[in-house]
């Protein structure tokens, strides 16, 4: 099943302070209901590869589900960007893959509007539950997205520091051969952040739908929880 969702937020910053606050994985995954990033990993043509998990529960059932993302362009510039994502059902009922675009427009001095345009493509059992499901839900998890990102940014604040300038650097000894050695970049870089509480998809849609569409839906989730960028 193939399928484009159109959704729209809004954050309370000019778009100069908004779009490297919504294009900073590590600080933003959290926004996202359910969502948990849980490394970086280094690809050798993609660049940095994002992992993570979308930990669900219904009634009182619990699951999780993986996905992984790569940036395919990213135009600061001119506010977008491009990505792939593909995320799976650990339980088997089908996988998940989207080409997703995302553009940012100045609303006013104080506030920015950013449009995210996701094709998605779903494979296996989820893929029977028809359209129009997904538009609903995916609607109602980007204005939660969009709450808590607007929360986070009130209390912590625009980080635009860039670290103490003043911090001492140690020195090397002249015979210290280690000073000579190449660093080499890990190729898995582990985030160590806070774990995601599931998200209840009780509480997200209807009871009635929710028993046909569970499956699509966290599929979906791990799609909408890659809008990111390369660090």
């Amino acid at each position: 099943m193939a399928e484009q969702l159109i959704n729209e937020f809004t954050v309370n910053r000019p778009i100069e302070e908004a779009w490297p606050i919504i294009t900073d994985v590590e600080k933003i995954a959290p926004c996202l209901p359910g969502a948990e990033l849980q490394e970086v990993a280094h690809d050798d043509e993609w660049g940095e590869v994002y992992r993570g998990v979308v930990k669900v529960k219904l009634g009182a059932i619990s699951t999780q589900f993986k996905g992984d993302a790569h940036f395919v362009e990213k135009d600061d510039e001119n506010y977008t960007t491009e990505l792939k994502g593909k995320g799976r059902d650990t339980g088997g009922r089908g996988n998940a893959s989207a080409d997703i675009k995302a553009h940012a427009e100045s609303l006013s001095p104080t506030s920015t509007k950013v449009i995210v345009t996701t094709d998605l493509h779903i494979t296996g059992k989820v893929a029977q539950f028809g359209r129009g499901i997904l538009g609903d839900v995916s609607t109602k998890l980007i204005d939660q997205f969009a709450q808590n990102l607007n929360t986070m940014i009130d209390e912590d604040g625009v980080d635009t520091a860039g670290g103490d300038d003043t911090a001492e650097i140690p020195a090397v000894s002249e015979t210290d051969d280690s000073a000579d050695a190449p660093t080499e970049t890990p190729k898995v870089r582990k985030i160590d952040g806070p774990a995601a509480e599931p998200i209840d998809l009780m509480d997200v849609s209807g009871t009635s739908i929710l028993k046909r569409a569970a499956p699509a839906i966290a599929a979906l989730l791990i799609i909408l929880f890659f809008l990111r960028r390369r660090s």
